[in-house]
């Protein structure tokens, strides 16, 4: 595997007495593209939280870029390259697409207090917002109203809001959630495309997409990770069969 890019060390969270994530070590390579799988409760988006700055860990440490980043802002975090998406799109619904993502581009070049009035004025900035226009294939779109599309059409928009700030690693939470088949083969493709040469931690139901697109897949049961391996590898695993993944991929 390629050098840590990030790696969780024995990572735990309770809420009172309940402990969520349970020692929790993990390791994800720099340009590497990982999938967290496990049934409902398992603690996936408690685990995006932690790695986030949405959440302080009870103990242990989130290391980012050879920097312990346990404890800082979600905003610190992503200035240092870490960028996340989430279940719920995160769009302004009432800005056009162009704008949404241009805000984005603003935040990454900490301009995100420029008067609209002379935001067209900053060096790059125009051309920054079309090229991600482009890449996530929304030129089309870049005068509608983010709220008037539809919900895939809505995670595309925030995938390009989401690698706006040019990240080193991104963190998508179930991007494939409501989508048709055509559409999930579709977000998948773009992402593979937007990914290429950064890693990726996705948490995602969808096998068919999970066993397509990762290098590496970790299952998490009950808080703890119980199996790290290739696609192949886990599909042969007989302990996260039995704790997960059943006759859905028995053939």
């Amino acid at each position: 595997m390629n050098e840590a890019i990030l790696s969780l060390r024995g990572l735990r969270k309770s809420f009172g007495d309940t402990e969520i994530i349970r020692g929790v070590d993990l390791e994800l390579g720099a340009g590497e593209r990982r999938a967290l799988i496990g049934p409902n409760g398992a603690g996936k988006s408690t685990l995006f939280h932690l790695v986030s700055g949405n959440l302080v860990p009870t103990s242990g440490d989130v290391v980012f870029d050879g920097q312990r980043i346990t404890g800082w802002t979600p905003q610190r975090i992503n200035r240092l390259g870490l960028a996340r998406s989430f279940q719920i799109t995160n769009v302004f619904p009432k800005l056009t697409v162009f704008e949404n993502i241009r805000l984005a581009v603003m935040r990454h070049h900490a301009r995100q207090y420029t008067f609209w009035r002379v935001v067209d004025r900053v060096a790059g900035l125009r051309e920054a917002t079309e090229v991600l226009l482009e890449k996530l294939r929304l030129q089309a779109q870049a005068t509608t109203l983010a709220g008037e599309m539809s919900y895939s059409e809505q995670r595309s928009l925030e995938l390009a809001m989401t690698v706006a700030s040019n990240p080193k690693a991104i963190l998508l939470d179930e991007p494939m959630a409501g989508m048709s088949n055509e559409e999930t083969h579709y977000t998948m493709e773009l992402i593979r495309e937007v990914t290429a040469g950064r890693a990726l931690l996705i948490v995602e139901h969808d096998m068919d997409v999970v066993f397509s697109l990762a290098d590496q897949i970790s299952v998490l049961v009950y808080g703890e990770v119980i199996a790290t391996g290739t696609p192949e590898q886990i599909r042969a695993h007989q302990g996260v069969r039995e704790a997960y993944l059943g006759e859905e991929v028995a053939g």
